[in-house]
């Protein structure tokens, strides 16, 4: 017998064999969550996990020398035993419908581009595959809630990191310019009759015809989700002066709006929706808070934890909290040790990544690192694939599920596993 039938009638027998039919078929567990929908914060240039929800002892960037440490002062939450710092004061109240999950942890440390590409979409960055985002992943396999709203909407700016990769166009984010006006282009032009814009659709439907060229088929697919969506049930979400100017206060700012405005548009059936937390670089640096930055953290990290807090309550008021995860998300976190100037560096060895309501078993704190720098894991180290892992399982998608890209099987995530103790 030649090499090559050996090989070939080897492979078949393993393949008839019970052992092999029954690890075929046997289905993949991952816990079931009940989730319908992800706002996912975006925290871009890297939170620093000691001065937010894992306070380690006091340092201090202002003394000479400096001394290592968390910058604020510790506080208790309403979950005994789990601290946050001063400026999470509200966050702290609510700290029993959230998990601060301290132990994630990667290795790229150097470069803001691919740390944030790598926190998006859970994979390495590739010289022959784009990877989908995890918006883009949720949008594939869930949809919208309804089919007068996008399945994925950013509200921020959009990249390769936050796209479709080779999912395709179909699932890309429909992405807004502002809070008020809704997404660029949506909007149907000034001056205008019915007749006009109803004549501009038919011409629109001759120039392309009976298509049969995919590219250009798919072009008027868009086309016609943008004039749905253009339609005012639509555009409606984003009057948020129909909230009540109470409400709109609890959320406070520009960044608390955005919030506001991805609970209007989860409750409309969006199914995921990412809100950027550092457009206006409001401290100098945003989350990115190398040398000066450091010395105005404290004003974002209020920031973030009025509109968290005020988004954790409202969706609860709704009705919604169990229905909606919120994830709180960043590229790295920061060492204990303050630089020259009084900024921290980049830390991908620990950082906390956040998950709230998604009808998990949430207790404030999850994972355990050193205290004395809060820079070694002790306890549960959660991978970046683990953590998306636990967001798609909490919305109902199985983490282990191969995709196909050029006929190849790509699983949903680089076998990522979800936290169970969060499941019920």
């Amino acid at each position: 017998m030649n090499r090559r039938n050996f090989l070939t009638q080897s492979a078949a027998a393993v393949a008839a064999s019970p052992l092999a039919r029954a690890s075929a078929s046997a289905p993949v567990h991952f816990p079931k969550g009940k989730a319908e929908h992800c706002i996912f914060i975006w925290l871009g240039g890297g939170m620093c996990q000691l001065d937010t929800f894992d306070p380690k002892r006091r340092g201090n960037p202002r003394s000479t020398p400096k001394i290592a440490g968390t910058d604020y002062a510790s506080i208790d939450t309403v979950v005994p035993g789990v601290k946050f710092t001063e400026h999470l004061s509200k966050t702290a109240k609510v700290a029993d419908r959230l998990t601060a999950v301290r132990t994630v942890n990667h290795t790229i440390v150097d470069e803001h581009a691919f740390a944030t590409n790598y926190v998006h979409t859970g994979r390495m960055i590739s010289g022959t595959i784009t990877y989908p985002s995890i918006g883009s992943l949720v949008a594939h396999q869930r949809g919208a809630a309804s089919d007068d709203v996008p399945a994925y909407m950013l509200i921020g700016y959009p990249n390769v990191s936050r796209g479709p990769g080779y999912l395709g166009p179909s699932y890309s984010s429909v992405h807004l310019v502002d809070t008020q006006s809704g997404p660029a282009g949506f909007t149907q032009p000034e001056g205008l009759s019915k007749r006009q814009l109803e004549r501009r659709q038919r011409f629109a439907a001759m120039a392309n015809g009976p298509v049969k060229e995919r590219g250009i088929a798919h072009y008027a697919e868009l086309q016609a989700q943008a004039r749905r969506w253009a339609g005012p049930k639509f555009m409606r979400n984003f009057q948020l002066e129909e909230e009540s100017a109470a409400l709109r206060e609890d959320y406070g700012g520009e960044f608390g709006q955005r919030c506001l405005l991805a609970r209007r548009l989860t409750q409309a059936g969006v199914r995921f929706i990412e809100v950027s937390h550092n457009l206006n670089f409001i401290n100098g640096t945003g989350w990115d808070t190398h040398f000066e930055g450091q010395l105005n953290q404290h004003i974002l990290i209020q920031e973030l934890d009025t509109a968290l807090s005020a988004l954790i309550r409202d969706l609860e008021k709704q009705g919604l909290l169990d229905k909606t995860l919120v994830a709180v998300g960043t590229e790295f976190g920061r060492p204990a040790e303050f630089d020259n100037r009084g900024g921290r560096g980049h830390q991908g060895t620990a950082f906390s990544l956040i998950l709230a309501g998604g009808g998990l078993n949430h207790m404030g704190a999850y994972g355990v690192t050193d205290e004395e720098k809060g820079k070694k894991i002790e306890e549960s180290p959660v991978s970046v694939p683990d953590f998306h892992a636990t967001i798609h399982a909490a919305l109902g998608i199985d983490p282990s599920k191969e995709l196909r890209e050029s006929g190849r099987p790509v699983p949903i995530t680089d076998g990522g596993k979800p936290i169970e103790v969060l499941f019920g």
